[in-house]
């Protein structure tokens, strides 16, 4: 399929009536979204000293007679909010165009897919969530049983910090951010009619934003899963990486002071919330 065609058809091209509620759809969104962010920030605000000098914030305990279930359903929750927040703007030139291109070809219910292919998108965040809610309340019980434990825990944050911006530095983070970084290219050659290349694609983008973001992601998680200044910071460092001209360079400048906050909060002693 030629893309670049895509902007000369007269009568499939948006009008911009609908385009102008497509993105009155996408700030409704993305203001809700922020909202229920800020309101599980305030609310998970408290945290519990720990042996070793650290904090546990609140996401990874549960409410008095609450379940793990459902304070994992109350997690998965809060990150879907917080993803969509965060990740939205950076993803939205993605899915403008697929909605462009949907129109192009007279595809029936084009909103209709555009919303599912985003939903596919954000299930991939959502998996990602899931396995870090995992591993940090693992990781919690094991620090609240143990006083062994938990005073290690500050050391694995600060090699957490170490190993994320190593990444930001290697040709794989290169090569997802590439690939984040060209959506023309990514809905030229993974495209497919229906509901099924909807998904397709909402996957295939997502797990890419995630080769490209996990490592951010893992900085946000030592600062403080809820904390919304690091949601805040990471949000900003991922729209600078993918949308402007100089993103690469971001991406290896937040690598770098990834890479001495690790090994400076290690030499020191000074650990940050968990």
């Amino acid at each position: 399929m030629d893309i670049s065609a895509v902007g000369h058809e007269p009568r499939s091209a948006p009008t911009s009536d609908s385009l102008r509620s497509l993105y009155i759809c996408a700030l409704v969104v993305f203001l809700g979204a922020a909202a229920l962010t800020l309101s599980s920030s305030r609310m998970m605000s408290a945290v519990m000293p720990m042996p070793g000098g650290w904090t546990m914030g609140m996401a990874w305990m549960r409410m008095p007679g609450q379940g793990w279930l459902s304070a994992g359903a109350m997690f998965a929750a809060m990150w879907v909010a917080m993803m969509v927040a965060m990740m939205l703007p950076s993803s939205l030139p993605m899915l403008l165009l697929y909605r462009r291109v949907v129109r192009f070809r007279g595809e029936a219910h084009p909103d209709g897919l555009t919303c599912l292919m985003a939903s596919a998108y954000f299930l991939v965040w959502t998996l990602f969530g899931v396995a870090a809610y995992a591993a940090g309340i693992t990781i919690a019980r094991a620090a609240m049983w143990s006083p062994s434990v938990s005073r290690l825990v500050p050391v694995a944050a600060s090699g957490a910090l170490v190993v994320a911006g190593v990444y930001q530095l290697t040709p794989w983070k290169s090569a997802c951010l590439r690939h984040c970084r060209d959506p023309l290219e990514l809905v030229a050659h993974h495209l497919h009619q229906g509901w099924r290349g909807a998904v397709g694609l909402g996957v295939h983008h997502g797990l890419f934003c995630t080769g490209c973001c996990w490592a951010l992601m893992l900085m946000q998680l030592v600062m403080g899963v809820m904390n919304l200044g690091a949601m805040v910071l990471v949000a900003a460092v991922i729209a600078l990486e993918k949308l402007v001209a100089r993103g690469a360079l971001i991406a290896r400048i937040v690598g770098i002071a990834s890479l001495l906050a690790g090994m400076l909060t290690l030499a020191r002693g000074q650990f940050l919330r968990f």
